[in-house]
């Protein structure tokens, strides 16, 4: 079932919202503060978070507490990675933790966290005994980035792709799994700090990987589940089948949906990191997909649907 929804993927992050279109995160204050009270319109109940922060910045949850968005969510996230992109140590968690609580009364979830195998797998090995190590009991949710490695023939979402040397390629190296499902060397632990420790998966359209995820999910033990709806995808013919379909094979796990990527033909620019022409269509996607969703089951059953054969 849906037990929360996230507004935006790494909002302060140029690979995912651009600010040169949107000083001040203007727009995306707007965008969220719409988002959430069309959330809320559908399910009062549903816990509405932040879109998780990256890079770790306390100025910019105060530029958007000024902005009243906080007031809008329940919970404010981080996603950090200190082991391959971010500028700080991995024994610096709770003082980055810290930084954040210091600015909001909301409760901060770590909703991205991992290592890749770029370098060894022994690394990642390290990096989840000791990440859980510094978390568990720390945050009240923590989602492990990823089950599986990216495979080699997408793209990783970034705005500049190979031009970012190996901080791209480690993009598809983060997985506890293979591109082939075959387990690495940190999937044998992982069930050490399962349920408490949740999973974050990416799904892209109609991905071959998804009911195989679901299964290896309940083999580690996962029941908080991370992943996306595209509001980009929702334009691409046959979409709310596969919508449907994901939210099928994952009606098991509590699962919080994070809405994000813009459609190029509604962006002010033709990039999925552009502020929305008009933020209430994006408040309008969510609360459809809340709409559709929350309740555990996708319905209705559309008839032709691959939830007949699913099912």
């Amino acid at each position: 079932m849906i037990e929360a929804v996230k507004f935006w993927n790494e909002p302060n992050n140029k690979s995912h919202w651009d600010p040169e279109i949107d000083p001040g995160w203007v727009r995306y204050a707007e965008m969220v503060r719409l988002a959430s009270a069309a959330v809320r319109a559908e399910a009062p109940g549903l816990t509405r978070v932040l879109g998780g922060i990256s890079p770790i910045d306390p100025a910019f949850i105060e530029t958007l507490g000024r902005a009243g968005v906080l007031d809008a969510v329940d919970a404010v996230a981080v996603h950090g990675f200190p082991l391959d992109w971010n500028h700080w140590q991995l024994d610096e968690w709770p003082r980055r933790i810290a930084e954040i609580e210091a600015v909001t009364r909301l409760p901060v979830w770590v909703t991205e966290v991992g290592v890749s195998t770029f370098g060894a797998e022994e690394v990642q090995e390290f990096g989840l005994k000791r990440t859980a190590e510094l978390l568990r009991g720390r945050v009240p949710r923590v989602h492990w980035y990823s089950l599986y490695d990216l495979p080699r023939a997408w793209p990783a979402t970034t705005r500049h792709r190979e031009a970012e040397g190996s901080s791209y390629y480690r993009h598809f190296h983060m997985g506890l799994l293979r591109e082939d499902g075959t387990p690495k060397l940190a999937c044998r632990h992982f069930a050490d700090y399962t349920p408490e420790f949740g999973i974050c998966q990416w799904f892209h359209f109609e991905d071959h990987r998804l009911e195989q995820a679901a299964r290896w999910l309940k083999r580690l033990g996962v029941k908080k589940l991370r992943t996306g709806l595209s509001w980009a995808d929702s334009f691409r013919p046959e979409a709310d089948a596969w919508f449907d379909r994901q939210m099928l094979a994952l009606e098991e796990f509590d699962v919080t949906v994070t809405f994000c990527f813009t459609p190029e033909h509604r962006g002010i620019q033709a990039h999925h990191s552009s502020a929305p022409q008009v933020a209430q269509e994006y408040a309008e996607f969510c609360a459809r997909m809340v709409r559709r969703y929350v309740g555990g089951r996708a319905t209705p059953l559309m008839q032709g649907s691959p939830l007949a054969s699913v099912a």
